[in-house]
């Protein structure tokens, strides 16, 4: 790490783009107190040379942006940091730090990973300069780190005593670059190198991604359902693509061409312009903000994300902008973080899902250069999926269950998810970059243990690749399974009963002991899966006493929260435990992979 005469060393572990663009946004916030922060994703560093910014750097402060992602786990890129800090103990006691943690309050684990950094920092002997920050995504993230923000800018540059050198003027990261005359290939949506989508080499991942075609995109609903469910199955036979049941897919998306094409006519531009955004800071090891150089259509629909409600930051710069005052004024406004602000942000941006082109059109006087909006919008993420086959039963191909997202917003505009939506319109033979990330969520290793699988909706999806591998095992293998019980859940049996056929049939064929369906809407008084639960608890009660295994996947704001407290009332109401026995019963059970998770809010 060079010092360039630096103070400020900043690490991000993201996992979907948001921790590595606060970290950025931070980064530049300390230019307005002359400052020049070296951000660094930690996978690009050794983890055991971090202490050693105790002597390269001048009184050195380490900042730490760190999401918490699955049960408790830090991201990919800061496995290795988390585990050197964990099994490591260096002396820190020259360092200054802060964190910032990223979490989801609906999960058990909240900010674990932010929390452990704060703590083994502080035991390693560094001086916390400032609270440790946690932002839940289930809540208004924004508005966490906004306050976390403003203080700690306010309570570092008055210790410090920095003095402003830019007080809130732009303060620009990358320099445009327009190419004129085309010499060579460009960027056409790939991720690492240019061609890389027709010279496929392994080993696959974020970086670099498998192009898979798809090879079934079908409707899992009825014509009587209000809603749309898609059985999605990618092509790998091509590829040293290998996964297990139980793991994730990502999924590369692109952004609606329409929302593209009105961006472009909103700030008048040619969208088939080739162009490169160039780092300013020379020591930096990212150079462009994303894969450089391509068309400013490429960018737009491949490189960044225009659905998403717009950060406060865009809406400060875009303030800028306006030939009309009062337009401008709203902007600022919507930008600061005092209470009146704050709310309004709450209420105009996050909850009606106000997007930057959504911003734009509104705010028609308001014209930025698209380079501008390129360089601060945060980064089009992979969406992951539970991956509903298993590689057992279908080595050749990877399949997914996905509900298609759209919300009425108002009368003129409807909330779509992204890469729902994206699917949602290919057909067969269509190509999407995709990689495997590997999953803690596994068969019993012993094929005779039971199992019990809760999951309504697309909640099945991990159960249906159990399914299909352990009817593998008793077919091919000619094994002796255990019994395998699925308590699934939806609206109605003749609307988005997804997989009914393949369920009753892995009852015939013995593969599945049991089969427990909820059906919410079917009458008048609604049952879920936790109620079909309680109504079966002698059943779940001796089959936890034989060491079952079970699972939950699906919404980990309501369904995962009610069925584990389901659970703990059949540790007392059957089993005759106390409240603490009950609790210590299930840390047993995850502690032994005999309770696992696979939610998401």
């Amino acid at each position: 790490m060079k010092n360039e005469n630096r103070q400020i060393l900043i690490l991000y572990g993201s996992q979907t783009g948001t921790g590595e663009e606060l970290a950025g946004r931070l980064a530049k916030d300390f230019g307005r107190f002359g400052k020049k922060p070296l951000l660094i994703d930690p996978e690009e560093i050794e983890a055991e040379d971090l202490p050693k910014i105790t002597e390269e750097f001048e009184d050195p402060i380490l900042l730490l942006f760190v999401a918490t992602y699955g049960e408790g786990d830090p991201t990919d890129n800061a496995q290795a940091l988390h585990e050197y800090f964990t099994n490591n103990e260096p002396d820190l006691t020259k360092l200054k730090y802060s964190v910032f943690g990223l979490g989801n309050k609906t999960y058990e684990h909240y900010n674990a990973v932010g929390k452990f950094f704060d703590k083994r920092l502080e035991e390693l002997g560094a001086e916390r300069i400032y609270e440790l920050g946690l932002a839940d995504d289930d809540g208004n993230l924004e508005e966490d780190f906004m306050r976390w923000r403003e203080h700690f800018l306010s309570t570092v540059s008055s210790r410090f005593g920095w003095d402003l050198v830019n007080n809130g003027s732009l303060d620009r990261q990358y320099k445009l670059e327009i190419i004129t005359e085309q010499n060579g290939p460009i960027f056409k949506g790939e991720f690492g190198r240019i061609g890389a989508f027709e010279k496929q080499r392994p080993p696959f991942d974020q970086k670099n991604p498998f192009l898979s075609k798809i090879s079934v995109n079908r409707e899992l609903h009825t014509n009587q359902s209000e809603r749309s469910c898609r059985h999605v199955e990618f092509d790998i036979d091509s590829a040293k693509v290998r996964y297990d049941a139980g793991d994730h897919v990502a999924v590369f998306p692109t952004n609606e061409l329409e929302l593209v094409e009105k961006l472009g006519e909103l700030l008048d531009v040619n969208l088939d312009t080739i162009f490169k955004l160039i780092n300013l800071d020379e020591e930096s090891t990212k150079k462009h903000p994303f894969p450089c150089p391509c068309t400013y259509r490429t960018a737009l629909t491949h490189y960044v994300d225009i659905n998403s409600p717009v950060k406060s930051h865009v809406l400060k710069a875009l303030a800028d902008f306006c030939e009309n005052n009062e337009n401008k004024e709203r902007l600022l406004l919507l930008s600061t973080a005092s209470e009146e602000g704050l709310a309004l942000y709450a209420d105009y941006i996050v909850k009606e899902r106000r997007s930057i082109v959504d911003i734009l059109a509104t705010f028609t006087d308001c014209k930025p250069p698209l380079d501008l909006l390129l360089e601060m919008l945060p980064r089009l993420q992979a969406r992951y999926y539970s991956i509903s086959s298993s590689p057992k039963s279908t080595n050749l191909k990877i399949a997914i269950t996905a509900l298609l997202i759209r919300h009425k917003i108002d009368e003129k505009r409807v909330f779509k998810g992204v890469c729902t939506n994206y699917l949602y319109k290919l057909s067969e033979g269509h190509s999407v970059p995709i990689f495997i990330r590997k999953s803690t969520l596994r068969l019993p290793n012993k094929l005779l243990t039971p199992v019990v699988m809760i999951g309504p909706g697309t909640g099945f999806a991990p159960f249906r690749g159990f399914l299909h591998e352990r009817l593998w095992q008793k077919k091919s293998g000619g094994k002796d399974i255990g019994e395998m019980h699925l308590y699934f859940g939806c609206r109605h049996p003749e609307h988005d009963h997804i997989y009914k056929e393949e369920m009753e049939e892995f009852v015939t064929s013995g593969v599945l002991t049991e089969l427990h369906v909820a059906y919410s809407r079917l009458q008048d008084e609604k049952v879920y899966v936790q109620n079909k639960l309680w109504d079966n608890r002698e059943r779940i009660w001796s089959l936890i006493k034989q060491g079952a295994a079970v699972y939950v996947c699906g919404d980990a704001r309501n369904m995962a929260r009610d069925v584990q407290n389901t659970m703990y009332k059949i540790f007392e109401q059957v089993g005759g435990l106390g409240i603490e026995e009950g609790q210590k019963l299930m840390k047993d059970m995850e502690r032994q992979r005999l309770y696992q998770a696979d939610v998401w809010s």
